[in-house]
């Protein structure tokens, strides 16, 4: 089925878009995070006051828990 033909049937789809200032995303994961990112379960997550460089993050938990990195 086509896009056209699937939006034309009228569905709603929601979707859960999560913002968070985390305040520190290693302390953040070091407190529960990731768990609460899992049970949480956003279609997109929005990470704000990260205060780390991209290469102190840990893009591999972050991926684990099913969420593709993206740093900006």
């Amino acid at each position: 089925m086509s896009l056209e033909a699937y939006c034309s049937l009228n569905f709603i789809i929601p979707m859960k878009i999560i913002s968070y200032n985390v305040n520190g995303i290693r302390a953040a994961i070091t407190k529960g995070f990731l768990d609460w990112l899992q049970q949480a379960n956003p279609d997109v997550i929005c990470l704000q006051e990260i205060k780390a460089t991209e290469d102190q993050i840990p893009t591999d938990a972050i991926t684990a828990a099913g969420y593709p990195y993206q740093y900006y």
